[in-house]
């Protein structure tokens, strides 16, 4: 065998183990594959439960802690979570709402709500939730848990009407009135006994509720949930979100449900000052 024949099988020996090592190591392979598979199943797990901590990640993994934990530490380097030290647990990062491409102005007031949220959330003990304009709904597009509504269920991305909710009442509230009075024109659904339908009833409601800077919802989109929003402004003073506390009614009671909205107006305040509103 030549010297030229023995160069050439060293070098396909050498690419053949480079392939073998590739495809072992995971880069190109499955493995790369299973990563990014439990990566966005991480995402998930968290867009479903809000807040979670590394071992019930791994348990709904099936996998180590130490390979959570290593998937964790990837996409909190994205951005896609964040954690909250003080409790250990993980929540979805602002970084997945510019994978998501959504609107500038809702990046921001996700991205400025989350100290603001937080913050209201462990005061209250209670959830609070940024919800913005979708057409005919208000959105939900962060939320905060407190302490006393651990099995309270999870809004993040839902569409909620706004008729019958205090966040989509405040929107409703700051539309221009030809769209105001578009979405009133249409057959409102009923949704408990407490659900206003009517019109002028609406109109009326809403009309206070640009007035006295908040809105109230009691058992208006389901029974024994209670709820208090305000407005978030953008640097123009437009409405561009809602900030809303809920809970059930139990806690949310007619004498606690006043001091609840005041601090709602509050954090709607800061928030708008965030976004610029009032410089």
């Amino acid at each position: 065998m030549t010297r030229t024949q023995k160069q050439s099988d060293r070098t396909e020996e050498t690419a053949g183990s480079a392939d073998i090592t590739e495809k072992q190591s995971g880069r190109g392979g499955a493995g790369g594959v299973q990563s990014v598979d439990r990566a966005v199943s991480v995402l998930e797990i968290l867009a479903r439960h809000g807040e979670v901590g590394v071992t019930e990640i791994a348990d709904e993994l099936d996998v180590h802690k130490s390979t959570a934990f290593r998937l964790l530490g990837v996409l909190e380097n994205r951005g896609l979570v964040a954690q909250a030290k003080d409790r250990g647990k993980y929540y979805l990062g602002a970084g997945v709402l510019r994978l998501a491409g959504a609107a500038a102005v809702r990046l921001d007031v996700s991205q400025e709500g989350v100290p603001v949220c937080r913050d209201l959330a462990d005061e209250l003990g209670e959830t609070v939730n940024i919800a913005v304009l979708d057409e005919d709904a208000a959105v939900n597009i962060m939320q905060a848990r407190g302490t006393a509504s651990v099995t309270a269920q999870n809004w993040l991305g839902r569409r909620t009407p706004l008729h019958a909710t205090s966040s989509g009442k405040v929107l409703l509230a700051h539309l221009p009135l030809t769209l105001r009075e578009g979405l009133l024109a249409r057959s409102l659904p009923r949704f408990t006994e407490r659900t206003i339908t009517g019109t002028s009833a609406l109109r009326g409601e809403l009309e206070a509720a640009v007035e006295q800077g908040f809105c109230v919802a009691v058992e208006e989109l389901e029974l024994g949930l209670a709820a208090a929003a305000a407005p978030i402004r953008a640097h123009d003073g437009k409405v561009i979100a809602a900030i809303s506390v809920s809970g059930p009614v139990y806690r949310l009671s007619s004498d606690r449900l006043p001091e609840l909205a005041k601090r709602t107006v509050a954090a709607g305040a800061d928030l708008s000052r965030r976004m610029g509103y009032g410089f």
